[in-house]
């Protein structure tokens, strides 16, 4: 097992695994920025290094710097966290090829999945369903304006480096295909380097259902269950829970075969997660696969018991998962709402100083989060400031305990989704189960 681990991010998750680290025996270095030089990761880690400015191309996105970063503190090992570098094929292999444990999957299987085209057609070789559309990338706008032809509109532009909710265009008739082409191209040219983009059938109406797995290097993979992140908006996760309600039996158990069958395609090794979408006869289609801890991760860690976390450094470090899939169990209901400094209404940033915090406790509730008080939130980096997470017998008990949690949290000097989260739990559809990707959109 590693004996120093060198954190490069920041924020609630860079604290999570330093919890993690600490409960086994691992001595922790966060790697921060200027901006981060006084957070509670900072704070609360065995050492600290600074790696550079403010914005985040300068430290969180600086290979040389974090790299001299570990060398210098004698850190065996990095976590990435989500963002930033986390699904970066070539820091993988810098890590590698400098000594360094990566803590996460091998860059192969990173780049594999992270080219979205190229994953579709290893997905599709392994047996998994993928919606219609193109095979690769997608050479030029003719050739695009043909894959809709075949498919039908409404269609959906992705950016084949994408993630994240970035990168994405929903197309509804031909006359708006070359403008929103040409935008997509930009967008995914600016955000990730490369302007490549494919083409696929979009759904409506439809579930977003991801499924945990984790595999080992001696080639055992397993699954902990799915996730409903349906609750959305531009793309971006607002609320997550687990198991996913209103499922058919058959249709989770497809969707465990799927996800299983993906990770087997990748030669999967660490935590990650098989994304889908399920549309409303329980047809379901393959996303992308996530190489990474996902900020949800905590709703699948309440209802079995697994600390996904502890289990990635423990792959990373060589050693078997120890258990097989039939020792894992599934209790309960799990929610999380991410709660963001930003505009309830508008859902604009909404960086400023932290005056009052007050966390919610009480049985079956967990928060992950950085805060302090005082504190402020920088402007640079993604606005999320907690993770409000609870547990209950069922979904019934869940939603109440995640009401009663809400109301009892207290962010005084800059706005959050609180309301937000307030308001979605109040909403009928909500909770009959009864709502898709676009509903937050058509009637919060």
């Amino acid at each position: 097992m590693f004996h120093k681990i060198l954190i490069a991010n920041r924020g609630e998750i860079a604290l999570r695994i330093v919890r993690s680290c600490r409960e086994m025996g691992i001595r922790t270095v966060v790697a921060h920025s200027t901006a981060d030089a006084h957070s509670l990761p900072v704070r609360l880690a065995d050492e600290s290094i600074c790696i550079g400015p403010a914005d985040a191309r300068g430290s969180y996105l600086n290979i040389p710097g974090i790299i001299s970063a570990a060398d210098v503190t004698d850190s065996e090992a990095i976590h990435p966290g989500y963002g930033f570098l986390a699904e970066n094929p070539a820091f993988a292999d810098i890590c590698q090829a400098c000594g360094v444990t990566f803590i996460g999957p091998s860059a192969s299987a990173i780049r594999l999945m992270g080219d979205k085209a190229q994953a579709r057609q290893a997905v599709k070789r392994a047996g998994a369903p993928v919606l219609p559309g193109s095979d690769g990338a997608v050479k030029d706008l003719d050739e695009a304006r043909a894959i809709a032809d075949e498919v039908g509109y409404p269609v959906i532009l992705k950016a084949s480096a994408g993630g994240g909710g970035r990168g994405m265009r929903i197309v509804r008739d031909a006359e708006s295909l070359a403008t929103a082409f040409q935008t997509c191209q930009a967008e995914a040219g600016a955000a990730f380097g490369s302007s490549e983009i494919y083409c696929e059938k979009f759904v409506a109406g439809a579930r977003h259902v991801e499924v945990q797995v984790l595999g080992d290097r001696n080639g055992t993979r397993l699954l902990l269950g799915e996730r409903d992140c349906s609750v959305q908006r531009r793309h971006q996760k607002l609320l997550e829970e687990s198991p996913a309600p209103a499922l058919r039996p058959e249709t989770r158990r497809g969707l465990a075969s799927a996800a299983l069958a993906v990770a087997n395609a990748a030669t999967y090794e660490s935590a990650g997660t098989v994304e889908f979408l399920v549309d409303e006869a329980g047809n379901f289609y393959f996303i992308e696969m996530n190489t990474r801890i996902q900020v949800e991760h905590p709703v699948t860690e309440m209802v079995t018991g697994i600390d996904i976390v502890r289990e990635q450094i423990r792959i990373a470090a060589g050693q078997p998962l120890g258990y097989t899939q039939n020792a894992i169990r599934t209790a309960g209901h799990a929610i999380e709402c991410r709660i963001n400094a930003e505009d309830p209404e508008t859902f604009t940033p909404n960086p400023g100083r932290v005056t009052a915090w007050i966390p919610p406790g009480g049985f079956g509730v967990r928060v992950d989060s950085h805060l302090m008080a005082p504190y402020t939130v920088p402007p640079f980096y993604d606005s999320l400031l907690a993770k409000i997470i609870v547990h209950g017998e069922d979904r019934a008990e869940a939603l109440d305990r995640m009401r009663r949690a809400l109301l009892e949290t207290v962010i005084d000097g800059v706005k959050t989704t609180i309301p937000f989260h307030l308001k979605l739990l109040g909403d009928p559809a909500f909770l009959r189960s009864d709502f898709h990707l676009p509903h937050l959109e058509q009637t919060l």
